[in-house]
């Protein structure tokens, strides 16, 4: 019988003040309700759906590159990512940014779509 490996999904401790930011955004729009909805949604919806499908999210290193200043972060990226595989998940309002190694994930970063970009540099601090 052929045993399976068991998908582990980890927070980054970027993620992890993305979504204290988003909840400081949400109380700031007198929808802090609305935090607790995407803390749900995480738990009961999104990790579990990675857990299954790793690949759900879209390939973020397909996007044409438009410029040389684009292209050098790319391939700084690349050398950080080495074998792992960066994907973008789209969930109601949010954006997740996810790394894939082997039998682990890891959420990188979750943005509102009403928020800013990645932050590429703060996400492999430490």
């Amino acid at each position: 019988m052929i045993t399976k490996r068991k998908i582990v999904v980890k927070l980054s401790a970027n993620f992890e003040r993305n979504l204290d930011s988003i909840e400081q955004f949400l109380k700031e729009l007198e929808a802090p309700q609305e935090f607790d909805a995407l803390l749900d949604e995480l738990e009961k919806t999104t990790i579990p759906n990675l857990e299954r499908f790793q690949e759900i999210g879209r390939p973020f290193m397909k996007r044409t590159i438009r410029s040389v200043e684009a292209s050098n972060h790319i391939n700084v990226l690349l050398k950080k990512l080495g074998d792992g595989d960066l994907r973008e998940y789209v969930i109601s309002d949010y954006l997740i940014l996810y790394a894939r190694y082997e039998a682990v994930i890891y959420l990188l970063s979750i943005k509102h779509h009403r928020q800013l970009s990645f932050d590429f540099e703060r996400l492999w601090e430490g």
